[in-house]
């Protein structure tokens, strides 16, 4: 199957096209027609009691209809589908498919999705095994090709992807435009391929946590028209200001719903979007996917009606899907049943006008890719020296860090009391490469985690209390080649991750209930709540300020390596 961008009103056969027109003007009865429903309109940001009449999977239109087959929902209200502006599918350790398993359930009916994560392990491969994932599913799955792979040209990936490369995608169906451009640096230097890339596609999408004034003005001039990373609200208000799609989130770990709704209004709700970016799979089944993200929204004040265009019209206009993200005549029927307005509970979704039920397990190729890591030795995680080091400080519900400074021995760097582990990177594509570094806000009291997802390079990361069990939980990440390793009183838990070391080819249901075994043995270290999530972000180089590499502490301010222990000079 191949798939085309859609475009509205694309009934190209004319005698559909004539029965549609006869379907619309109530002259012919419709395939299906949806009766006493409370309908959404995002245009008015309005509700009609009305019918809904659908044709060949298409809005034939809003009024009094009927069908061949009619569903009377008594009442009930009608959303159209709901989208994720921005998302990375592997971050739910799930495949595409199971994926869409989960978020259909819950009312989304479309994605934009950026592959960067895979395409950091398995390079093009990577991004050809989402490409194909479009046909296994009726979940609609958009792609924006990953611009910064590896995300830093001080970082290590399976390949590196120059915009010549990317060029082979751009116009393949389902791809929608350049993925978020982490490179800040060389975006403002005018870096030749960073250059080269944004050139490729008139849709941009943005990376910019913390940027504001005139250098924001000259990433905005480069044309990238969007940011996921802001967690501020005068950061928020000024990227709008300025012309940026602001795109909303919350994830696993990344929560700035409550701190960014204030700047959204009436004025600005057609450039704002909800988007979720890393949710694991747990809470994807608990808590939900966007629909969460409409109740959090109206749970803190924000307009029902303010809330529902986030998630509907606005992502679509902001992509020119301009056949979906509303339920008017000639866009698709996609849309969701909800039982409350204020509670969005997705009670049924709908596709193309027919109802998504049971959908199976449907058991995908793995993408082959490299896993070079070996176990480090006890000497290559020893911390030697002792003074005032650098240490990369926690900062709850964020996936920012604050840089720290705190007296450290080398003979015990472990200070449980002051909540000071230690952190290792290994490698997955160097066999020698091994960086150590210290960690504060993990809360663990004892045992250690690992895991193969660590972003974007997706490097064996491992913290814990003590030596013996941080190597203990690397080598069953390696002997798994990949997985989420918790060790605690002689005791391991594994979730194995056998696509690239970051998704598990398994059905969503048993991936949650290893994941929560998983979590269960997590909670007697005293770790925070997610701690997989937040280890996996402490080797990101793209938002600030420190991280830990395979070549050690990262100084995200300074854009360079830096030494755990800071000379007398301060440096």
């Amino acid at each position: 199957m191949n798939r085309t961008l859609p475009i509205v009103n694309t009934i190209t056969n004319t005698d559909k096209m004539k029965l549609f027109i006869d379907v619309a003007r109530g002259v012919r009865p419709a395939d299906l027609v949806i009766t006493n429903a409370q309908i959404y309109n995002p245009f008015i940001r309005e509700w009609e009691i009305g019918s809904l009449a659908i044709q060949d999977g298409r809005i034939a239109g809003v009024g009094n209809y009927h069908g061949m087959h009619e569903l009377n929902l008594k009442g009930l209200s009608i959303v159209p589908g709901l989208i994720d502006a921005h998302v990375h599918i592997e971050s739910s350790l799930l495949t595409p498919a199971e994926y869409a398993r989960v978020v259909l359930l819950h009312g989304t009916t479309t994605v934009i999705a950026d592959p960067h994560e895979i395409a950091n392990v398995c390079g093009k491969d990577g991004i050809k095994y989402m490409l194909k994932s479009q046909d296994v599913t009726p979940l609609d799955l958009f792609f924006t090709l990953p611009s910064c792979v590896p995300a830093t040209p001080l970082d290590e990936s399976a390949e590196i992807l120059s915009a010549e490369d990317l060029t082979m995608f751009i116009h393949h169906s389902g791809v929608v435009g350049l993925g978020e451009m982490m490179n800040v640096p060389g975006t403002l230097n005018q870096d030749p391929d960073v250059m080269k890339k944004l050139a490729l596609s008139d849709i941009k999408e943005g990376h910019a946590p913390f940027l504001r004034g005139p250098d924001l003005q000259a990433y905005i001039a480069t044309g990238v028209q969007s940011d996921h990373e802001t967690i501020s609200l005068e950061e928020a208000r000024e990227k709008i200001k300025s012309g940026m799609y602001l795109y909303v989130r919350e994830g696993s770990t990344e929560k700035n719903l409550n701190v960014l709704l204030p700047a959204i209004t009436s004025a600005t709700a057609d450039r704002c979007s909800f988007c979720t970016d890393d949710r694991h799979v747990d809470m994807l089944v608990e808590s939900g996917h966007i629909d969460d993200c409409i109740r959090k929204a109206i749970e803190s004040g924000l307009e029902p009606e303010l809330a529902y265009r986030l998630a509907t019209l606005s992502p679509a206009e902001r992509f020119g899907l301009h056949d979906r993200g509303a339920l008017n005549p000639g866009r698709l029927a996609d849309f969701c049943v909800i039982d409350d307005v204020n509670t969005c509970n997705v009670i049924r979704t709908f596709k193309h006008g027919k109802e998504i039920l049971n959908i199976s397990y449907h058991a995908t190729p793995t993408c082959s890719y490299q896993f070079r890591s070996h176990v480090p030795s006890p000497e290559d995680i020893r911390i030697t020296g002792n003074g005032r080091a650098r240490v990369v400080g926690i900062i709850p519900e964020q996936i920012a860090t604050d840089s720290l400074i705190y007296e450290i021995s080398g003979e015990t760097p472990y200070d449980i009391d002051q909540d000071i582990i230690k952190v290792v990177v290994a490698s997955r594509y160097y066999e020698d490469r091994v960086g150590i570094g210290l960690v504060h806000g993990l809360k663990m009291k004892e045992g250690a985690i690992a895991s193969s997802v660590a972003h974007d390079s997706h490097h064996v990361i491992a913290a814990g209390t003590s030596d013996d069990e941080i190597l203990h939980a690397c080598r069953e990440v390696i002997r798994n080649r990949g997985g989420m390793v918790c060790v605690h009183d002689g005791f391991s838990t594994v979730l194995p991750l056998s696509c690239a070391g970051l998704m598990a080819d398994e059905p969503y249901t048993q991936v949650y209930n290893q994941l929560s075994k998983l979590n269960k043995l997590t909670e007697k270290t005293g770790a925070i709540e997610n701690p997989f999530m937040y280890l996996s972000f402490l080797s990101l180089t793209v938002i600030p300020s420190l991280r830990i590499t395979p070549g050690g502490v990262f100084d995200c301010s300074l854009f360079a390596q830096v030494p755990l222990f800071i000379d007398e000079m301060g440096s």
